[in-house]
């Protein structure tokens, strides 16, 4: 199952009509306005990428949105990869299990992973 949500742009003018649409459209949730701004949040869902896409184009092909653009997605094979990936993986870096670091020589590049911390010592 994936699940996005879309900011909808359209002259403030149109976003009662849209509102009005969105709440009993069966294909999307809506969720918020503001109507100084013309925008709307709606969120879709779909069991592929493919559902998703087609329900965005719909909402992008209606005559009063200016844009309809994904923010942010969730996608449950995704997780899936990731919490495997991280049920793999040893949660402590090699360098926290080593005895004799000479902390003088460890190099900090912002990011622990995949990084050399001797910094090439």
């Amino acid at each position: 199952m994936n699940i996005s949500s879309i900011v909808v742009q359209a002259l403030p003018k149109h976003i009662d009509e849209l509102i009005e649409y969105f709440k009993n459209a069966d294909f999307v949730d809506y969720h918020f306005s503001d109507k100084t701004k013309g925008k709307i949040i709606v969120t879709i869902e779909g069991e592929t990428v493919e559902d998703e896409i087609k329900k965005l184009v719909k909402i992008q092909q209606l005559p009063t949105v200016i844009t309809a653009d994904m923010m942010m997605t969730y996608q449950e094979e995704q997780l899936d990869e990731e919490i495997k990936n991280l049920n793999e993986s040893n949660p402590v870096p090699e360098i926290l299990t080593k005895k004799d670091v000479d902390v003088d020589k460890v190099v900090y590049h912002g990011d622990l992973k995949k990084k050399d911390f001797y910094g090439g010592v």
